[in-house]
């Protein structure tokens, strides 16, 4: 004898099988449904209402957390309530739930029903973690030089980009230095390639600890050479910043053994100074440091010329 299919048990064994987290809601906001998975799941991560979810009014919860200065239960305010006034017919949102141990993002998703002359909200929230790790770890990839792992010049040119019109909006400077590796040749032709990219590796940690203001980025730009920009930033502390630099490189060693030749690493560096505005154009202080990386080559290398002095 075959089991009937339209009964509330056997609808509530379909939801409660499911791991989407689904909760109803009516028009206030008041809970009318939870399923198994989101018991388990408020369970498991001690929330303080684990029994009487019927109590509870969804979107007084997601404003409170949004009055505590939470983003995404803003976002997610806003969707439910535009769906529950017809101002659309679903809402679809992607959000962080981390816990202290581990990275979790969940995809929410809202949609309008009626029963009996009344309108209800379904909320569903799925776990897309694998799917954004992966997404996030191939960005990450996408960004980085692999050889170094400090951003490339593709992610330079973005990140210059947001930087420069902040800087035109807060009047502020902003420095760029240009660094070379000095006789890099050198370096691949007596001690061997591998040596050259332990070289650039070294020379890539040593950025990361010049530029660790949000303002800040450094970039391979190509080959042996290297891009720092620094935002807010005026030209006196550019160049106490970059003779720290330079002396800094300047003692990193290299050799294939212990009693071969060593070789110590150099950079000539190009420095640069601009207040932003609607009367320059980005490319111009990547030039002005450019021209200063030239002086610097031709009068002997290893050392740093500003771009004020051409």
């Amino acid at each position: 004898m075959s089991q009937n299919t339209n009964t509330p048990e056997f609808l509530k064994h379909i939801l409660d099988s499911m791991d989407e987290h689904i909760v109803v809601v009516d028009e206030q906001g008041y809970i009318q449904y939870v399923n198994r998975s989101w018991l388990q799941f408020g369970s498991n991560n001690q929330c303080a209402v684990k029994s009487n979810w019927h109590q509870q009014n969804y979107l007084e919860e997601c404003h409170r957390a949004a009055k505590r200065g939470d983003e995404f239960a803003l976002n997610a305010s806003k969707g439910i309530t535009s769906v529950i006034e017809r101002k659309q017919t679903s809402y679809y949102f992607e959000y962080p739930c981390h816990s202290p141990s581990e990275e979790r993002w969940f995809m929410m998703r809202v949609n309008l029903f009626t029963a009996a002359n009344k309108d209800y909200i379904v909320i569903s929230h799925q776990n897309i973690t694998e799917r954004r790790i992966a997404e996030n770890t191939v960005r990450a990839l996408a960004s980085t030089d692999p050889l170094t792992n400090i951003p490339n010049r593709r992610t330079f040119n973005e990140f210059y980009h947001e930087e420069w019109r902040r800087s035109v909006r807060h009047a502020s400077s902003m420095c760029l230095a240009i660094v070379d590796l000095d006789d890099f040749k050198q370096i691949n032709d007596q001690l061997g390639h591998l040596a050259g990219d332990e070289c650039l590796v070294a020379v890539g940690k040593i950025l990361l600890e010049f530029s660790n203001r949000p303002g800040d980025i450094c970039a391979r730009y190509g080959g042996d050479e290297f891009i720092i920009a620094w935002g807010d930033t005026e030209i006196d502390h550019a160049k106490a910043m970059a003779n720290k630099l330079a002396k800094k490189i300047s003692q990193i060693t290299l050799a294939k053994s212990s009693t071969d030749h060593c070789l110590n690493a150099s950079v000539s560096i190009g420095l640069a100074e601009i207040q932003p505005s609607t009367y320059n154009q980005e490319n111009d202080l990547i030039k002005l440091a450019d021209q200063a990386l030239y002086k610097a080559k031709d009068n002997g290398r290893d050392r740093i010329e500003d771009a004020s002095t051409l």
